[in-house]
């Protein structure tokens, strides 16, 4: 007979890691500083949020997609080859 708290604590244990692992994501936080989204920067896999295909963070599929954004402080997306304030068609 299976014990009831190995049993939950197995299966807190499995969502524990499985939080921390990225796989439930969400939006990201809005930094503390001034910031502004650039787009078509990321690499795969680290966009901040929402892309067409995509709705959470971490989930751009190719690197500087150009519907994938991440944030970066204000004034330094245009520094970036490839950067854009409005997303990529």
């Amino acid at each position: 007979m299976i014990d009831t708290k190995l049993l939950v604590g197995t299966a807190l244990a499995a969502f524990t890691a499985i939080a921390a692992s990225g796989a439930i994501a969400g939006p990201a936080e809005e930094p503390n500083f001034s910031f502004e989204k650039c787009y078509g920067v990321s690499k795969a896999g680290t966009n901040d949020c929402q892309t067409s295909t995509h709705s959470c963070a971490g989930t751009a599929t190719a690197d500087n997609q150009g519907d994938a954004w991440i944030y970066l402080p204000a004034g330094s997306c245009a520094k970036l080859t490839g950067g854009a304030l409005e997303p990529k068609a």
